[in-house]
């Protein structure tokens, strides 16, 4: 994936001779051989009546294998296709910034000044400029790319129209530009002129919706040059699924969107709506342009190619395709284990002790409904240590979108990688693109003062989150601390049938368990999603107790 080595050229050259230039590939090709090889058949005997009589099996394919015929690709081994494609042929973006590691430890090289680190990773690894773009694409969400001004963003955006089976044309014709005039009726369609005359009643008026709104690719470039009114229209479309004019409405299926801007602070001829901002599921970064790898540029300029007019069929998905992808996705599975640790560093943010005096409501939405800065309240002693716990270093906590959205991309990007499921590296490598816009930090945090770095590379900052709740949750042993554990897989089994007895009983082994969290740990934040859980579980075994009682 990165770019081949030319022999070095002699450090004299006679008058009149040239450097013979580096032979190219062609840009349009696409490797017959499949990235990660298809999955075995698994060959089982199948049972036949004739058995009994000849002792033999008919030998078939199990069903639900994942067999391509030969010379077919399914939907995953295309998009690891397109993905070559794209940042070998279209995208220059020799930034392999989403790692991973085999058995062999990557290799780690520092240099001299502020520290800078290079890890040399030692599996496949990717470009997020690339891929991000890719598993929005299949899981069908809503991806913003911000960066300066001739970065890609929007040619990116556009390779991803063509993946998605459309002309050049249809998709220009689509883009919605972002610009202070913009009306919505610019944005979603007009009433026809002869029904506004003719018409006696609203529901005779016909709209003339614009043809974008059932693509299954969405681009939205410059999207905060978009004036407030007509993003209030965007963002029904774009959250809810549908447009309003005149009580007429139109309903667009579920597609992938791309939003392009300069800056992600809202910035632009108009200020992004929170909501708007709130409903984008991940942020593309792009990066500047590396110098050395000019001589591409040069080719293009020289050759007149656009990778835009060089898509290989190969790699154009069909809607059926699509579909699948997508499908196949949601049925990627997340372990027990894997989710476990999920739920661990999602239940470390939301919490504060000072934000109320009724357990229910120590929240940080409730300091920010009652119009207060986390920062003042996080100013008084808790009682704990302020780096340790890294409810301190944000000022809000993960919502149910934003856990949702992990989930989706987590088995999007074990999708891509050809794994049978969810590792706790995938959700490593993609929670920080997807929490970027939606963790915010407390800059006054003495977390922040001792690398004061990670206030502006949010990335690696949620990265290090990442890593320091794992760090903890190994600590505390907590596939086996748990007091969650045994609890849980009592009421699992269900309630039905149980005696007033045996209630009574886990009632009991519910406050106990309760009162030694209360004896042994302070209220941490991880402590706190446990004990609620634990009332969960108290209030439904005291309902089914009330209800044996009242039958008699």
């Amino acid at each position: 994936m990165g770019k081949k080595p030319t022999a070095p050229a002699p450090a004299t050259r006679l008058p009149g001779t040239e450097a013979s230039p580096e032979p190219r590939k062609d840009p349009a090709h696409v490797s017959a051989s499949p990235v990660n090889p298809p999955s075995k058949r698994i060959e089982v005997p199948r049972f036949d009546v004739s058995q009994i009589f000849n002792g033999s099996a008919t030998t078939v394919v199990t069903a639900g294998t994942n067999v391509p015929q030969a010379g077919t690709a399914g939907p995953d081994e295309k998009a690891r296709k397109a993905y070559f494609w794209i940042v070998n042929n279209a995208i220059i973006s020799p930034y392999y910034d989403i790692e991973f590691n085999s058995a062999r430890t990557p290799v780690e090289i520092k240099f001299t000044g502020v520290g800078s680190k290079l890890t040399l990773p030692t599996d496949q690894s990717y470009s997020s400029f690339v891929l991000l773009p890719l598993l929005n694409f299949l899981v069908r969400k809503r991806a913003l790319f911000i960066g300066g001004p001739g970065r890609g963003k929007t040619a990116s955006a556009l390779l991803l129209g063509l993946l998605a089976g459309y002309s050049m044309k249809e998709i220009k014709q689509a883009v919605q530009h972002g610009q202070p005039q913009m009306t919505i009726s610019d944005l979603l369609g007009n009433p026809l002129p002869s029904d506004l005359l003719k018409a006696k009643q609203m529901e005779e008026v016909k709209i003339a919706w614009r043809k974008w709104i059932d693509m299954r690719v969405k681009i939205v470039d410059e999207y905060n040059r978009i004036p407030t009114r007509t993003q209030s229209a965007l963002l029904t479309l774009l959250a809810d699924g549908y447009a309003e004019i005149l009580d007429q409405v139109v309903e667009c299926g579920e597609s992938a969107w791309f939003l392009t801007a300069n800056d992600d602070l809202g910035g632009g001829t108009y200020q992004v709506i929170e909501a708007l901002k709130d409903r984008l599921d991940i942020v593309v970064i792009a990066l500047n342009f590396n110098s050395f790898f000019l001589d591409d540029l040069l080719f293009r300029v020289e050759s007149g190619q656009k990778p835009e007019n060089l898509v290989p069929k190969d790699i154009i998905f069909t809607p059926e395709e699509l579909d699948r992808a997508y499908k196949d996705i949601l049925k990627i599975p997340i372990p027990n284990p894997v989710l476990r640790r999920l739920e661990f560093f999602t239940a470390q943010f939301d919490f504060c002790d000072l934000a109320a005096d009724i357990l229910e409501y120590k929240s940080k939405d409730v300091i920010r409904l009652a119009g207060k800065m986390l920062s003042e309240v996080c100013r008084n002693d808790c009682g704990r240590d302020k780096i340790k716990n890294l409810c301190s270093q944000t000022q809000n906590g993960i919502s149910v979108r934003g856990r949702l959205t992990i989930i989706s991309f987590a088995k999007a990007l074990a999708y891509f990688r050809g794994n049978p499921e969810v590792t706790l590296e995938d959700l490593r490598q993609i929670t920080p693109w997807l929490l970027r816009e939606k963790l915010y930090p407390n800059l006054e945090s003495p977390a922040f003062q001792s690398v004061p770095t990670l206030t502006l590379d949010r990335i690696a900052w949620i990265r290090k989150l990442w890593d320091s709740a794992m760090e903890l949750y190994e600590q505390l042993d907590w596939d086996h601390a748990d007091p969650l554990i045994e609890i849980e897989q009592e009421f699992n089994q269900g309630l039905d049938g149980l005696s007033s007895t045996e209630v009574n009983r886990r009632l009991g082994t519910i406050e106990n368990a309760i009162l030694k969290l209360s004896k042994d740990s302070k209220l941490l934040a991880y402590i706190y999603d446990t004990v609620l859980r634990f009332k969960y579980f108290h209030q439904r075994y005291s309902n089914y107790l009330k209800w044996l009682e009242f039958r008699g």
